[in-house]
């Protein structure tokens, strides 16, 4: 079970295992190591740190776990608003643990890791709050494949993507399901190809990113985009995200009647209604955020 450990300056932290605590620094027993994601939330604000920086931050299935427990955890609780994904050290993370896919360990060990990969991908997209991935290195493989699943990107100049699978003999064919969904077709083909990194500007040139800055403004510039979702109704957004990659997967006909439909049901929340009196009345509307109706 998790265990909550007070911290001054950052609020409360949530650790995937436990930890020993000491007066000074935290340190971690041998039979205690330390946990593999960090969970901090504050003011609406979840932030989880990828924290196994010396095996590159890879997403190994006890890695993979970890990070699925903490995007799940209360997550339809009306004080969580948005979530920031992160990374100790200098790479974001490397993707799939390699001696995790060795014939060692079998087939069915090999499909639990991919299931389950999967699974956190689309959770990213499926939860009713935005995901902010906040990049400052090295992202490859499933690595990259996360940052593509994000709802929001920001990345340092100095990070890069790729997906290299391809020169290891394992074509990134699960990557390249976001990756190929966020980029253009010949730009995810090429990097699908031939595992060549692209820079972080490049990155934000076809999509994979939605902003570049310099690394002493990264965690600037991701909370204040964290802030300003914080600062709208949770069900409207929860409706907005939910609809977007809804009608995303459809043919314009039926996303434009899906996304109609879904305005007729924006309205008839409550907090719908406040936004619009508010407007007119030339006022801050004052959220509930809870999906209630105003009207049928």
């Amino acid at each position: 079970m998790a265990r909550r450990l007070l911290c001054s300056a950052v609020g409360v932290f949530q650790l995937s295992r436990t930890a020993t605590r000491t007066t000074g620094p935290r340190l971690y027993s041998q039979t205690q190591p330390e946990p593999l994601t960090v969970r901090q939330q504050d003011n609406g604000i979840r932030r989880i740190i990828l924290n196994n920086p010396k095996k590159r931050n890879a997403l190994s299935l006890s890695m993979l776990e970890s990070l699925r427990e903490n995007i799940l955890t209360d997550v339809d609780s009306d004080d969580l608003r948005v979530i920031i994904i992160s990374a100790k050290g200098p790479v974001f993370s490397s993707g799939h643990d390699l001696k995790e896919l060795t014939s060692t360990q079998g087939r069915d060990y090999h499909t639990k890791v991919f299931h389950t990969c999967s699974e956190i991908m689309t959770l990213v997209q499926d939860i009713p709050v935005p995901v902010i991935a906040m990049v400052n290195g090295v992202a490859t493989a499933a690595g990259c494949q996360l940052v593509a699943s994000c709802d929001i990107a920001v990345a340092t100049e100095k990070s890069t993507f790729a997906t290299p699978g391809v020169n290891v003999g394992l074509f990134c064919s699960t990557p390249a399901v976001a990756i190929g969904r966020a980029v253009p077709r010949k730009v995810a083909m090429e990097m699908l190809f031939t595992g060549t990194p692209i820079s972080a500007h490049d990155a934000l040139l076809h999509g994979l990113v939605s902003k570049v800055v310099p690394e002493e403004r990264l965690e600037e510039e991701t909370l204040a985009i964290a802030r300003r979702v914080c600062q709208a109704s949770r069900p409207v957004v929860a409706i907005g995200k939910a609809t977007f990659q809804r009608q995303m997967a459809q043919g314009r006909d039926a996303a434009y009647a899906t996304a109609s439909k879904v305005m007729v049901d924006n309205l008839a929340l409550r907090d719908g209604q406040e936004g619009i009196r508010a407007f007119i009345e030339k006022r801050k509307p004052v959220w509930s955020h809870k999906a209630e109706k105003a009207h049928d």
